[in-house]
């Protein structure tokens, strides 16, 4: 597992700045719990699912609806596993 540069990683805490709570609670509470177990591909695949747009993002992340790409899938589970505890 490689370890973030502080950098990466206020630049990610802060993407996850959303302006809507349910997404806050979720993308912030991973950061805090989960974020340093990921492995470098799954950074990148956060960075990535930080790009689409908050609906569908919440869809996602409240189990609506599931992304058809399998990478942004796998990380959504990660933080969903993370945060339903």
């Amino acid at each position: 597992m490689q370890m973030a540069s502080d950098t990466d990683r206020n630049r990610i805490n802060w993407q996850c700045r959303r302006g809507m709570r349910e997404l806050d609670e979720m993308l912030n509470g991973f950061m805090a719990a989960g974020y340093d177990t990921l492995d470098c591909a799954e950074r990148e695949h956060l960075v990535r699912l930080l790009e689409f747009p908050d609906p569908l993002l919440l869809a996602w992340l409240m189990e609506r609806a599931v992304p058809a790409d399998r990478d942004i899938a796998h990380i959504v589970r990660i933080i969903r596993n993370t945060t339903a505890a």
